[in-house]
């Protein structure tokens, strides 16, 4: 046979091999993205809050296909620029209230740098033994300052992890939960297992049960009252326990929260924690958003009783300067967490971890790679100090009884539910679209009685979408017993209290304008 000798004549372009990580194009670009993003943090505050594009804008913009060559790192920032920012909601704008914060700080995208340049996959100890370390280290020092019990720290049975987000956190530890009722009762029981949580737990309890194979129904979701500011009561706990128990069923898992998604309702951890233990279920503390502010003293208070719970969660990238993401989970007992999450394939198994004397994180979580977090979380604590984060969440708490106090002065409106953290609810008082239009509360609007709930949320709502609209403040909503609520967070890094009394006006203005057009309307249809 003969040989030929073969080329590659499929070759379309003569092109030099890339060099991806030269370190003098590495150094001039990076000089360059960090005066982009110097520019956007300086300039952040004149552009729309929110976001004006419409669904399907970028697309119109960029190319369909990707680009054949290299384009230079000055034409994609400049499409950055022209294409990217105007579809960005500002979470870092000081007029940002909306949500819960995602706090940024020097310190925290230093870490995120740091983290990023390294570009280590720490699963294991052994395959980066300082990424492993240093998490254990910072988070035994947050635990400290939180004051958490021995128990949660590595020197005790428990310790720490750093996770995605407070969903992943849920998940997990209801796995672990799971898993533990499982051993007890048998596999083919899954589906008597039952999850509780109340009607202002996060909906991430929901997901999370679904993903755990808990049947839809028997997830509890446990109604909560005003008389007691709308937290989940012992009683309310236990009386949909007894019910389940009666049916033969079995409780596993209790979602307790601190600062609520809707309206920061603190429940009460320690006389839950009692009812939950009489029927061995598993507690998580979700404290993602208020969980910073107990490193304070005189909020610690908000979290008395954690050390009857099983695990416990805070979102350092909510309010704690440690840019996206890093949500910080602590158990109690270790060894049920990674009994449930744990794989041990050939592949990596090794001398030391065999030894049992590390942590390989790999087993504390659901993804097998993990980014080396514990740099960013260690770079705020260390830049800042606890003293300074302290008085950074105190000076968020205080523009938040500002923003309270102004609210209160002006008769048209009302505070909802007591403001809780840097949380203040509001709306339009009922009074306040009533007045002016008839004093007869049978009065009606197109079928609907002025006075009523519908009336009065549609006008908040149109009240919360003008001032939305406007770009020059974003807030967002919940409800509580039925009523529309605007929800204003104070807790950007760049807000200062010029900022809050600014916002206020603005919701006056817009407030006069509805209140104006209302009144008009309610007139003409009548």
């Amino acid at each position: 046979m003969e040989t030929k000798n073969v080329t590659n004549t499929n070759c379309e372009s003569d092109a030099a091999m890339i060099k991806p990580l030269d370190s003098e194009e590495f150094k001039r670009q990076g000089y360059m993205m960090i005066d982009f993003l110097a520019d956007y943090i300086g300039n952040i505050g004149k552009y729309p809050v929110l976001s004006k594009a419409e669904p399907g804008y970028l697309r119109k913009r960029l190319p369909a296909c990707a680009p054949h060559g290299p384009e230079p790192i000055e034409s994609i920032l400049e499409d950055v620029q022209d294409h990217i920012i105007p579809g960005i909601t500002h979470w870092q704008s000081p007029n940002y209230y909306g949500y819960f914060p995602s706090s940024g700080s020097i310190a925290g995208f230093m870490g995120e740098m740091l983290s990023t340049g390294f570009n280590v996959v720490g699963f294991n100890w052994m395959s980066s033994p300082s990424a492993t370390e240093l998490e254990n280290i910072v988070m035994d020092w947050l635990g400290q300052e939180l004051r958490l019990p021995k128990t949660f720290l590595f020197s005790g049975e428990g310790g720490g992890v750093l996770l995605g987000t407070t969903c992943e956190a849920i998940l997990c530890t209801l796995v672990a939960a799971r898993e533990g009722k499982l051993s007890q009762f048998g596999k083919e029981n899954i589906g008597k297992l039952v999850v509780y949580g109340s009607d202002q737990t996060h909906s991430a309890l929901q997901k999370a049960a679904q993903i755990a194979g808990i049947p839809s129904e028997n997830f509890r979701v446990i109604k909560t009252k005003r008389s007691n500011l709308f937290a989940l009561t012992p009683d309310s706990l236990l009386s949909t326990i007894l019910l389940d128990v009666e049916k033969g069923l079995i409780p596993c898992f209790l979602c307790a929260t601190v600062g609520t998604t809707a309206i920061a309702t603190i429940d009460p951890i320690g006389p839950l924690c009692n009812v939950a233990k009489e029927y061995g279920i598993w507690v998580h503390v979700d404290a993602a958003y208020a969980g910073s502010a107990c490193i304070c003293p005189e909020f610690r208070y908000c979290i008395d009783g954690v050390e009857e719970a099983n695990s416990f969660s805070l979102n350092a990238h909510k309010w704690f300067l440690t840019n996206l993401a890093c949500c910080c989970l602590w158990v109690k007992d270790r060894i049920a967490l990674t009994k449930s999450l744990t794989v041990n394939p050939q592949f990596l198994r090794n001398k030391v971890s065999e030894s049992k004397q590390v942590v390989d994180y790999k087993d504390w979580q659901i993804p097998l790679s993990r980014k080396f977090n514990a740099l960013k979380l260690w770079l705020v604590l260390r830049s800042y100090g606890v003293e300074n984060l302290r008085n950074f969440l105190r000076n968020h708490v205080k523009m938040a009884q500002t923003f309270e106090g102004l609210v209160r002065l002006d008769k048209r409106f009302e505070i909802v539910v007591p403001p809780k953290f840097s949380l203040v609810c509001f709306r339009i008082a009922p009074s306040a679209i009533i007045n002016g239009v008839s004093n007869d509360t049978n009065e009606c609007c197109n079928g609907k009685l002025i006075y009523d709930e519908y009336r009065v949320n549609e006008v908040n709502r149109k009240l919360l979408d003008s001032i939305n609209s406007s770009g020059d403040a974003f807030m967002t909503h919940g409800e509580v017993e039925g009523s529309f609520v605007i929800r204003c967070v104070i807790g950007a890094t760049l807000t200062e209290e010029h900022h809050v009394i600014m916002t206020w006006k603005l919701v006056q203005e817009h407030a006069n304008s509805i209140l104006g057009q209302g009144r008009k309307i309610m007139r003409e249809d009548h």
